[in-house]
């Protein structure tokens, strides 16, 4: 991630411009300024406030310590603290949709044109159009229309050997560090819903399950996210001390879909007993393997899957 120390720090944004990008009520960042001494904007001729890239970046800083639970004060002491040791934090990436960035092309011409960059190893311009497209769509439509897409010509191409397999992982590391990001910029609330979102035994193909994971935390539950391969044995001793409310798990592949048959039988003995929940594209290729895994199967396209977890979990409650 990027270090606020890197940001530009020209004066250039008046008080309501930095407001509508950080979400941030005037008269809020008045008292920060005040009580607090967040910043310090520079007086331009007609003695308007302005604010610099820097500063909306600290502004996005503090607002996520905020949401993770902390003041307002100690989020200012943290950052003074910080600053008098030379220490930036690193910058917040933006909710999607925060900004009022009109996108300049349809999803299925970004989707083209970030495989593009992708598989021309061109990581700057890839990073140029994530930023475009996390600040002109929402989330869900960003994994949907964009990066599915993107990953699905990238991963035929490979399939049929116009790329080599290096293109395909350094396309795919490259997608899995903006999303991991993304997660984990979100705020968790530690008294929602507590959701494990991983993949099935020996499954490697994890951006779908981050896909999922992000969103969901983006909705406001608590979501871990365990990564590829989690073995069930370990999960289940794992829920055992964690108590979640629901269990994800997804696989592509069917060897590892087969290995979900006997998740929910160990979930049984757990109390209170976790949702056991699981898709995957083993599972739209292959439609019989719903009938072999007991569980639910929550959908086969990630919209459908999201509200069927919404639905589950306001069942529960």
């Amino acid at each position: 991630m990027t270090s606020i120390a890197e940001i530009s720090d020209e004066p250039k944004f008046t008080i309501k411009a930095v407001c509508d990008q950080t979400g941030i009520l005037p008269v809020t960042l008045r008292a920060w300024e005040r009580r607090h001494a967040v910043l310090k904007p520079h007086r331009s001729e007609n003695r308007y406030r302005l604010y610099s890239e820097q500063d909306v970046a600290l502004l996005l800083w503090l607002k996520n310590r905020l949401d993770s639970g902390v003041t307002i004060s100690v989020a200012a002491n943290e950052l003074h603290g910080m600053l008098a040791n030379n220490i930036w934090p690193e910058a917040v990436l933006p909710t999607p949709s925060a900004s009022k960035f009109t996108p300049k092309m349809p999803p299925d011409e970004y989707a083209r044109t970030l495989y593009d960059a992708l598989v021309h190893h061109n990581e700057v311009r890839a990073g140029e159009i994530f930023n475009e497209i996390f600040s002109g769509f929402d989330l869900m439509n960003l994994c949907t229309q964009v990066l599915s897409p993107a990953l699905v010509m990238i991963g035929e191409d490979w399939y049929t050997g116009k790329i080599s397999v290096t293109t395909e992982h350094f396309a795919s590391a490259f997608i899995r560090g903006k999303l991991l990001s993304a997660f984990q910029n979100f705020p968790t609330r530690r008294g929602s819903s507590y959701i494990l979102v991983g993949c099935g035994p020996d499954e490697q193909h994890e951006i779908g399950s981050l896909m999922m994971a992000t969103l969901l935390r983006s909705d406001g539950y608590r979501v871990e996210y365990l990564g590829p391969d989690v073995p069930v044995d370990d999960l289940i001793d794992y829920a055992h001390y964690e108590h979640p409310q629901m269990i994800i798990l997804a696989s592509s592949m069917e060897s590892s879909a087969v290995e979900l048959k006997n998740v929910q039988a160990k979930l049984q003995r757990l109390r209170p007993v976790p949702i056991f929940g699981y898709g995957g594209a083993a599972f739209v290729i292959k439609p019989s393997l719903r009938q072999e895994i007991p569980g639910i199967f929550l959908g086969e396209t990630m919209p459908e899957a999201i509200e069927h977890v919404h639905q589950l979990l306001k069942k529960s409650r």
